[in-house]
């Protein structure tokens, strides 16, 4: 057995931070954890179990998250640049309190990702980069308050999108819906995973294989990776306290994708054709989970 789930003193402090008794705590639901780990699966450690205060944290800073997708719902249009896009985010999260997540992580240049059509993931705004009619652009915006994290993205269809497109955009938000649903305490990532991919199946779309959703809240990126093309029974045990995103990039066509080689960041989809993505972040809950961020 791994040292994640060391046997602490029963009428010690719980390690959680409650200021109860492990006994009267947190020591039930060890032990079935442990039960699940000596059967061979894998486990969270108690450092991905957020506290009652990290989830007030994570809460907090997911208001800020969601208020400036609002916003940028409010001023979204054909002949905005992706630019005016990243200077709402900056603006709003700045004025809320917060800090944009993006902004100079492992270099990233902007405050937000905005990619459009065959963009998968990692468009960088740009004053040369205008939206048109018939794009569709999805905005992952991402927020640190008081050192807790949110994350969440949004598509929006620009002016006359073609039915094609708009088909994309709505069964993708199908699949974090029903992401969502299959977020059930003491089953398995690779369940949820599993689903997400069969109704893109089901849509004759495919699932981007190398990206994949992440641990959120403490930190941008934590563990578990959250992949969607994952098999029912695999992947990490949740487990109430986790927090996490659900993020399929879906596409048109093929699974295959590229970087842009200039930049280093953006993601595009092999054939050209679109993909879109819708993303949340999750608690997991002692009955399902909460949607922290949308």
């Amino acid at each position: 057995m791994s040292e994640k789930w060391v046997k602490y003193d029963r009428n010690a402090p719980c390690w959680c931070g409650s200021g109860k008794k492990y006994k009267h705590c947190h020591e039930q639901f060890d032990e079935k954890i442990r039960e699940f780990e000596i059967k061979g699966a894998e486990v969270p450690d108690r450092s991905l179990i957020k506290t009652e205060k990290d989830v007030e944290g994570i809460r907090n800073s997911a208001k800020i998250n969601i208020a400036v997708l609002d916003e940028i719902a409010e001023k979204i249009h054909a002949g905005m640049s992706t630019q005016e896009i990243d200077d709402i985010v900056y603006n709003t999260t700045v004025k809320m309190g917060g800090i944009p997540a993006d902004l100079h992580y492992e270099g990233f240049p902007k405050s937000v990702c905005t990619s459009i059509n065959d963009e998968v993931c990692h468009g960088i705004p740009s004053k040369d980069v205008i939206l048109k009619d018939g794009d569709i652009v999805n905005v992952d915006c991402s927020t640190i308050l008081n050192g807790y994290f949110s994350d969440s993205s949004r598509m929006f269809m620009i002016g006359d999108v073609s039915p094609e497109k708009k088909k994309l955009v709505q069964v993708t938000k199908e699949c974090v819906e029903i992401g969502i649903k299959h977020v059930i305490p003491w089953t398995f990532l690779g369940d949820m995973g599993n689903a997400v991919h069969q109704h893109a199946l089901d849509n004759d779309y495919t699932v981007v294989r190398q990206i994949g959703g992440h641990g959120c809240g403490l930190e941008f990126h934590e563990d578990p990776y959250v992949s969607y093309v994952s098999k029912p029974g695999t992947e990490m045990l949740m487990v109430p306290g986790m927090c996490f995103t659900i993020e399929p990039m879906v596409n048109m066509g093929t699974d295959e994708i590229y970087q842009d080689e200039e930049n280093g960041w953006t993601i595009y989809t092999e054939d050209h054709k679109p993909s879109a993505q819708w993303e949340v972040q999750v608690l997991v809950t002692e009955t399902g989970c909460e949607v922290l961020t949308y």
